[in-house]
């Protein structure tokens, strides 16, 4: 009985201790695009004088008011599947970086995409069902989230 109390404990404080694996390229979430901003439908670079963390992982903010917009409900900006792009996670289960300037809000959530050599993610999410896109990326997300 206390080899498996010892298992068990050990197992819980495994568990309990992963992060979610955020893509943060420079060092911040979304490469230092202010989420509040994407809500009001603009993709704007953030200012250094206005930074915050939330769960370890530091956000950019175009102004003092979006700041603290995020500091009183940060759950409601957060872009899903820890930052990567949408589409390679629903699509793949792979982790992607994104371009910041493509995103899409659903159903109150932020999505960002992956945009470079001529490969544009958010016309392929758009285009092959975006329903069961994110359907799949969500369940895909919950197996990978944690590795780096």
């Amino acid at each position: 009985m206390k080899s498996l109390i010892t298992i068990f404990s050990h197992y819980a404080s495994v568990c309990f201790s992963q992060t979610i694996d955020y893509n943060t390229k420079k060092g911040l979430a979304a490469n230092g695009y202010d989420v509040v901003a994407y809500f009001n439908n603009q993709a704007m670079e953030g200012n250094k004088n206005f930074i915050a963390e939330f769960d370890g992982i530091k956000y950019k903010f175009v102004s003092k008011e979006n700041l603290n917009l995020f500091k009183k409900t940060p759950e409601t900006y957060l872009p899903q599947y820890g930052g990567y792009c949408a589409y390679a996670v629903g699509a793949k289960g792979d982790k992607v970086s994104i371009n910041p300037e493509v995103f899409e809000i659903k159903d109150g959530k932020l999505y960002l995409f992956y945009n470079a050599w001529g490969t544009n993610t958010l016309e392929l999410w758009k285009n092959e069902n975006p329903e069961i896109l994110r359907k799949k990326a969500d369940e895909k997300w919950k197996q990978i989230k944690f590795k780096k």
